[in-house]
């Protein structure tokens, strides 16, 4: 199994990592294209990539192609790509809001899986949700999930829908998190605490509470009971947010992030 990735910008290195250093590859060296001088000059350095400047220098030998371009470069990507593309290669796309019909009109090919990835796949604990049109076999497809797994878990989902809403909770998801962070930081600073003492206390206790919430069957609404009790400081914060309705805000922005990842696809 010959394995390409096209792009190495940070879902393409994610990913290639990943894979490079699994066993999946039969000890052969994952295939990586860029078109920058610089990053192709750093990634030649490293030992288990085969590093390709030109496209039809390693397209035609893959098996699997992983294209990990931002979105709006895909027209131009697919349109050098279709003619050296045959019928059993299968294309996984890591780009948020391209169908897995213009990736086949695209590339005039039919084996396409569409995921939608996420940035903790970079230490590892990343998840990937994936379709696949109904040409790729079910060994394929668990070819392609054993290579997603190597930055994380994956999650087969039914329909292209589910992946644009993958993207309003996973795919855009750390970034919620970070905002939350964030504002926990700026907080704990305002109460006098110093930079790294802040992040100590938030980023442990981000930390701490995933792993309770992982480590027992319990909700996290009933988490929230067993921190809070009435009329203590902790019921103070969580009445002050249902007073700002924060938790509807919080959907909204995920819906947002759905209707665009929508929207990408129309376009």
């Amino acid at each position: 199994m010959k394995v390409l990735v096209i792009g190495a910008g940070n879902m393409g290195l994610t990913y290639s990592e990943g894979m490079a250093k699994s066993p999946l590859l039969n000890r052969k060296n994952l295939m990586i294209h860029d078109v920058s001088a610089d990053t192709i000059a750093t990634l030649k350095e490293i030992s288990y990539y085969d590093v390709f400047e030109k496209l039809e220098d390693c397209l035609p030998k893959a098996d699997i192609v992983f294209v990990a371009v931002k979105p709006y470069h895909s027209e131009d990507l697919f349109e050098r790509m279709k003619p050296m593309m045959n019928n059993q290669q299968i294309a996984v796309s890591l780009m948020a809001g391209v169908t897995i019909e213009n990736i086949q009109n695209g590339l005039g090919i039919q084996k396409v899986v569409r995921t939608m990835p996420n940035l903790p796949a970079k230490v590892g604990k990343g998840v990937t949700s994936y379709t696949e049109s109904k040409e790729v076999s079910r060994v394929e497809l668990l070819m392609i999930r054993n290579l997603l797994d190597t930055t994380g878990e994956s999650i087969h989902v039914k329909t292209e829908e589910f992946i644009n809403k993958s993207t309003g909770i996973s795919g855009s998801g750390p970034a919620y998190i970070f905002y939350f962070m964030q504002s926990m930081l700026e907080a704990a600073k305002k109460m006098g605490f110093s930079d790294n003492d802040s992040k100590i206390l938030v980023s442990n206790t981000f930390e701490g509470a995933v792993h309770l919430f992982n480590d027992a069957d319990l909700s996290p609404e009933t988490w929230m009971e067993r921190v809070a009790s009435k009329g203590g400081t902790t019921r103070a914060a969580l009445d002050s947010m249902d007073d700002n309705n924060v938790k509807e805000l919080i959907k909204d922005a995920a819906y947002a992030a759905f209707n665009r990842a929508v929207e990408l696809g129309d376009e």
